[in-house]
């Protein structure tokens, strides 16, 4: 080889490495961006809305709901950070509110008219658009696992009764006496009204005479989230109404009044009137508003609330996250129960009048 091809195919080499670090370069510059895009989550919950006053609570008392609150937010947000499904996130946290006797599911479920507790819950996934929901359930610790099971291992949508506890007790989830959901004062509330031929849509919060305000609050606890692969997952779960009759189920199990998700556009948990909510198929046309027009979620929220369901004479609020991880709530009554924590560092907790919105900073 003379010296002129020597130096060519030196220079020539020379060139090819430098191509290749270059490349390299590109691409490990690159693959954060990525992985950033992919870590955003999210979650946000509520615990009932209602007439919920600064006036029914001591400073201590405020304590006792946001500690819950906080409880339930921290366990779904765990699971997220940790790389866990939506679906499993909102688990976690409702199942903290459905252990808990300050609100109306779960362990802290309401008397029916007979003196016994009928449940309902539900779930979405708004990838796969896959359902599961309970109704009338009794002997089941913690109804959001139960309508898990619908959605992961049957090929219904919503199981009632009897029926649903068969299928649930297959397959491992907790099973409880009906004595596990006694509370006195759940108990008290019933005798105060039996008898009157009306119901109580909840309990409230606690008050200073009282271990809880009765009859100012819709009692429902949900849950929506995004996890770190973009898929949106709702849920709902509701102890119903105090002194109900005839097997009433309200919108709670209900896929689009009182809970829907979509990838597409948003996951909705609701809580109110369940009547109204279902009559409006509230979740849903939500969601459609968002899909079909250039509506905010903000805006979308507000014209269901206010101006659908509250002509009708319903009341309640919504909690929701957009396709994008950003948070909203909305409700039209004194007060909502409700708390959201973002992998951007933004969290907080609220129970009376809308004194802030989420500020919906770009998730990281």
């Amino acid at each position: 080889m003379d010296l002129k091809s020597f130096l060519m195919h030196k220079i020539f080499t020379l060139l090819l490495s430098v191509i290749v670090f270059i490349s390299c370069q590109k691409q490990e510059n690159t693959t954060p961006i990525n992985n950033s895009k992919e870590s955003r989550f999210s979650i946000v919950i509520h615990g009932g809305a209602g007439g919920i006053n600064r006036d029914y609570f001591s400073t201590a008392q405020e304590e006792v709901y946001k500690n819950k609150l906080k409880e339930s937010l921290d366990a779904g947000y765990l699971v997220l950070e940790q790389g866990g499904s939506s679906i499993n996130a909102i688990q976690a946290s409702i199942t903290i509110l459905e252990d808990s006797p300050l609100f109306n599911a779960g362990k802290g479920a309401v008397f029916n008219s007979e003196g016994k507790q009928e449940m309902d819950a539900s779930i979405m996934n708004g990838k796969t658009l896959n359902t599961g929901a309970v109704a009338g359930i009794n002997h089941v610790k913690n109804p959001i696992l139960a309508a898990n099971i619908v959605l992961d291992s049957s090929k219904h949508v919503l199981l009632s009764g009897k029926g649903a506890e068969i299928l649930i007790k297959k397959y491992g989830i907790q099973m409880v006496p009906s004595s596990y959901f006694y509370t006195d004062k759940r108990f008290h509330q019933l005798q105060k009204i039996q008898g009157k031929d009306s119901i109580t849509l909840d309990h409230t919060a606690f008050s200073r005479e009282n271990s809880f305000i009765d009859d100012h609050k819709y009692g429902t606890v949900g849950a929506v989230a995004i996890d770190k692969n973009g898929t949106i997952a709702a849920g709902t779960s509701t102890g119903g109404m105090t002194n109900k009759k005839y097997g009433r189920i309200g919108d709670s199990p209900i896929i689009g009044a009182g809970t829907y998700a979509n990838n597409a556009t948003c996951g909705i948990s609701s809580t109110g009137t369940g009547e109204y909510f279902i009559r409006t198929v509230a979740a849903h046309e939500v969601s459609s508003i968002l899909k079909y027009t250039k509506a905010s979620p903000k805006k979308a929220l507000h014209e269901v609330i206010f101006n659908q369901i509250a002509p009708l004479g319903g009341s309640g609020g919504m909690i929701l996250i957009d396709k994008n991880g950003d948070v909203y709530w909305d409700f039209n009554t004194t007060g909502m129960f409700r708390g959201y924590k973002k992998s951007n560092g933004e969290s907080i907790i609220e129970l009376f009048e809308k004194t802030s919105f989420p500020k919906n900073k770009t998730i990281k």
